[in-house]
Order: structure tokens, then sequence, then C-alpha cells
């Protein structure tokens, strides 16, 4: 008999095995005690926490929750990424976006790559620095080290003419060429409305895959449709449709099916919300493995990903609290497996970033590599019990929608029908309805926001390709009701206020009054507490205590505050009282109560 050596580690040697029945008992406890009456999976169904597309997350994930095999790293189905040894020692790929271009020749371009950029984004045409200017930008650049992406829009063409004459002009010998020409027609057109003739990007693609073989021609940018307002499925079945659309381009253009797929290189969204993210990567490659499948090539199905954080989190006011966002969404790339990676420069909603905002966004990579050492482990999501549910949920969400766009005729069909445009903005307006209702919370803007803060400014930035789909905010209504109060600011010198009136102690009024003056600064309207209503400057009064003492004195408390001259008054709480116009309470409509508010406040 082998006897196992002592490891110090068998604390719990001695206690019963806990069950899942068990645990669910004692959820049934906890919620009969808030009087709710609910027995066995119901009981754990009432812990459970909706998402969009139809997914849930559980409170508990256990070994019965169990998902599809995952596979090894290197391997179909890709989802525990496309390379065996995942990022490597070195990390992912850090890659900076440049949309324009500094006094000097490349001195931001320069200025990345010797701080700790390993690759260059580079947007020319609309939106960026004119396609004649790219050799400008790539000046002092070793091209046969720092690969290149393209972003030209409708000016691709060009631009991958230059770019491949800059490499001949140089002398780097074309196996060493890296990068990709970025050609995406129908991203452009999702951008902008406007079509565009496949032939000359599958004359690209046919010339890369002939002659330059670390160089792709095309981008399948998801961006679009999750800066649109989409949820994390219709961005991967869009990225899907696109995919397999260019695939079928490219296959008609000569390219054998392993050649078609090694031309793409897809581009995805990070969001703060880590866990859907590295769900969201791990589906891709799952789903795109499939693809391959399919078509034939199952070991060419490993999905080159490259990642930015998302612009739709990113927020104007306290614009500081954008490097939290960038940096929790770039662990949350690295972790999911992430080829490249982009962090957006906290400023990036602002304008044109500074050297600062640069230096800080390159630094968020590389003190997750360097420092944190995430790049050491591969796939270090894999073999969570949540992760491996959510990345299979996840996957069957985006294939149904994929398929949903199969039927109806395809990418460009359901773009150019409408029918995207309708998916995406219906998302966008049960999204919106949380944002308002302060369910999402956006910390710096719905949850804790600074009146006082200095605005931060910057040069404007280049106007980004429009005419297509939309581009949502996350704080863009926020935004709105506060850029009313500074234009009242700046016509009469002060903010529209509103007086905070407590009833009893501190310990009665407290929680009820920071609720109430964290919600109308939301809007930009100033909180004052303290004093007589008479003398507060302001037209309207949230009354704030316990419940108890509401019952005792809110009526008469807003009697007294109209006869002093209030002409709205709120209670922060929910009931029925006498002399109180309406209520605010956590999860009460705040845009609506905020905008209604300044109305009323004569604030335009």
């Amino acid at each position: 008999m082998t006897v196992l050596p002592d490891d110090g580690l068998s604390l719990a040697a001695e206690f019963p095995d806990a069950t899942h029945e068990q645990w669910q008992r004692l959820v049934e406890g906890v919620l009969r005690r808030s009087g709710r009456e609910l027995s066995g999976e119901a009981a754990e169904d009432a812990l459970s926490t909706t998402l969009e597309d139809g997914l849930r997350t559980r409170p508990l994930y256990t070994a019965r929750d169990g998902a599809p095999d995952p596979g090894l790293p290197g391997f179909a189905p890709f989802v525990r990424g496309g390379r065996p040894q995942g990022s490597g020692p070195s990390g992912w790929d850090v890659r900076q976006r440049h949309t324009v271009l500094g006094d000097g020749p490349a001195d931001a371009v320069l200025a990345d790559l010797e701080n700790g950029g390993t690759s260059l984004w580079l947007v020319l045409g609309e939106g960026g620095f004119p396609v004649p200017e790219l050799g400008r930008a790539l000046d002092g650049v070793y091209l046969d080290l720092a690969p290149v992406v393209l972003d030209a829009g409708r000016d691709t063409a060009r631009a991958a003419e230059a770019l491949l004459r800059l490499y001949a002009d140089k002398g780097v010998d074309a196996g060493a060429v890296r990068g990709n020409l970025g050609g995406d027609p129908l991203g452009y057109e999702a951008r902008t409305g406007t079509a565009q003739p496949f032939a000359p990007y599958a004359e690209l693609a046919v010339r890369c895959a002939e002659g330059y073989p670390g160089l792709r021609a095309l981008t399948v940018d998801a961006l679009p449709y999750h800066e649109a307002g989409g949820s994390a499925a219709q961005e991967l079945g869009a990225s899907l449709a696109t995919g397999v659309a260019y695939l079928r381009e490219l296959t008609e253009a000569g390219l054998g099916v392993e050649q078609a797929l090694a031309q793409l290189e897809f581009r995805y969204a990070a969001t703060a919300d880590q866990f859907l993210t590295i769900a969201k990567l791990r589906a891709a490659r799952r789903l795109w493995a499939r693809v391959a499948e399919v078509c034939g090539a199952p070991a060419a199905g490993a999905q080159t990903q490259h990642v930015v954080t998302s612009s739709v989190m990113m927020t104007r006011r306290d614009p500081w609290v954008n490097m939290l966002r960038t940096t929790v969404a770039a662990l949350a790339a690295g972790v999911g497996g992430a080829d490249a990676v982009t962090v957006l420069p906290f400023d990036h909603a602002l304008g044109l970033p500074d050297a600062f905002a640069r230096r800080i966004a390159r630094n968020t990579s590389s003190i997750l590599i360097e420092e944190s050492h995430l790049a050491r482990v591969v796939d270090p999501a894999g073999g969570s019990w949540y992760v491996e549910r959510l990345t299979a949920d996840l996957a069957e969400a985006a294939w149904r929608f994929f398929r949903s766009v199969e039927r109806d005729g395809g990418q460009a069909a359901v773009l150019r029908s409408g029918r995207l445009r309708t998916d995406l903005a219906t998302t966008w307006a049960e999204r919106s309805k949380r944002l308002a209702r302060r369910r999402e919370p956006i910390t710096g803007v719905s949850e804790f926001p600074l009146l006082a803060e200095k605005p931060v400014e910057r040069p404007s930035a280049p106007e980004p390709p429009s005419g297509g789909l939309p581009r949502v905010r996350r704080d863009e209504a926020y935004e709105e009701l506060r850029a009313r109060s500074d234009a009242h600011l700046a016509k009469t010198g002060a903010r529209p206020r509103i007086h905070l009136t407590t009833i009893g102690s501190p310990a009665e009024y407290t929680a009820r009054a920071s609720f109430a003056a964290n919600l109308f600064q939301a809007g930009g309207i100033e909180p004052v507490t303290g004093g007589d209503f008479a003398d507060s400057g302001a037209t309207e009064a949230v009354v704030c205590s316990s419940d108890a003492l509401y019952a005792e004195q809110a009526g008469q408390v807003a009697e007294s505050l109209r006869a002093a001259g209030a002409r709205h008054v709120f209670l922060a709480g929910r009931g029925e009282y006498p002399g109180i116009d309406s209520y605010v309470f956590a999860g009460c409509d705040a845009v609506d109560v905020l905008s209604a508010t300044l109305d009323r406040m004569g604030v335009s």
C-alpha cells in the first residue's frame, strides 16, 4: 500500500464534503429571512444575474456545470489559444494606434516603439493622416522588426501600395515583413454605409499569399458593431459572418481555403467586464475553428486576434478613471488569449492624447506582462467552471446570431437592409435603460461624480468615417445633462442647485442624503446641505431621513418647504406622503428625473 506523505494541507480532512443541495438549503434560509419562500433550483435562480443575449450567470459553479472540451492550447478548437506556448515569455504584441503625426518625423511612433510598443496601428486617409505621409510616419522605424497594421478605409489599396513600396525601398526581405494591410470593405461599409468592390482586396490577398508569408491583407473588424451598441454575441456573430464572406471571395479569387484563412485577422473590443471579455475571445476562437472545420481545414482554424480596449466605456467626465477601465480590459484581453492588444489612452474620448496618456497606455501592457507575469501562463482562466460555462453559452448565442445573418443573405445583405442596425439599436436601447437607472453604474459619471473637477482639454482628433452605423458611449445621456449644467454655470456663474432637507440625526438621514447628493450631481445639479432652504439658492428640495421619521414628519416638512419657496419637493425613498411631488430611489430612472429637474429649473 502506498502511503502518501503528509503535505500539511489536510486541514479539512476530518469534515464531510459539502453538497450542492446543502448550499441550496442555506440560500433558501437567506431568502426566507428577506421574505422570499423559494426552494432548490428556484432559490439558486433568484441569485442569478441576467446578461445580454439571454445569458445568465449563476451564484455558484461546480463540476456539474460542464462545458464542451476546450482542447489543448494550439490545437482545434483553439479555445485555449492559437499557439501551444500562448503569448510566449514576452507577452502579447503591444500595438499602439496613431491617427496623426507630430511636428518631427515619427516622434510619437518612435516613442512608442522605444518604450514598450512592439507594433504600429496606423490610421490613414479618413480619420487619420494623409497616405503620402506614410513614409514620414515610418521614418527611423526598423520595418523588419516592427509589424505595421494599416487602417485606411477606402484608401486601403493606395496605402498598401505605399507600404509595400517602402519595404522594397528600404531593402526589407519579403519573408521578414509582418503586419496587416487592413483591407475590410464590409467594416468600412458598416462605418460609412458605402459599399466597395472586393476585387482590389482579393488582389492584395493573393499578392500577400504569394510573396509575403508574414503579411495579412484583411482585417475582420468587429468594433463597428460593438461601438454601435451591440452585445458580445452580436459582435461575434457579425465578425463570423464577415469572415465567412471574405473566405468565399478569397477562394473564388483562387486562394486555397488554408491560404484564405491565413489572410484574416480579427479585431474585437475588450471592456471592463473582464469575465465576459475573456469568454468572448475564447468563444471567438471556438466559433472560427468550427468555420474552418466546415470548410475542410480544421488545422488552419487558429484565429488571430487584435483586441482594443472599448471606446464605448470611455468617459469624458473624470477621464482619469479610464486608466482603471483600460487596465481591467487589457488584463481580460491578455487572459482571454489576445495576440495583440491596443490600450486606448485615457483621454481618447476627449481628442488627441498627450504624451503622458500614451505612456500610461503603453505601460498598462508592460505592467501586466513584465510585473504581473500574466503571459507566463497559457490560458490562465482555463478550467474555471464559470469561465468555461460562460464561454460555451456565449458561443452558442453568437452562433445563433451568425446563422440568422446567413439565413438573411449574409453580412452585406443585413447591413444594406437595415436589419443589423435595428438589431444593434434594440440591444443598445435595453442597455440604455440599465444605464439610466444606474443598474450599470459609470464611476465618475452616474456614480460619484465630481462637479468641481477641472475639465481635461485636448486638441481635436480627426473625425472618423461616418454615415453608417452610429457610435455610442455609455456616458452619453449623462454627458448631455452635464453639458446643460456647464452652460448654465457659464451663463449665470452658478450651477443649478437642490437643497437636501434632512430630518433627525445623522444616523437617520446620512445614507439617503448621500444617495440623493450622488444622484443629482450626476446631472450637474449641486446639492446644498444644511441651513435654511430660503438661503440655499435652490428652487427644489429633497427630503432625506428614515421611513419612521417620514411617517411622522414628511408632510409637515414638505409644507414648510413650499412656504419657503420650494417649487418641487422630492423624497429620497419610496412610499406615499402628503406634500411630496416625486420620489428618488435606487433603480429609479435617474436620467429622466434629472432631465425633468433641469427643465423645471430653466436649464437648457
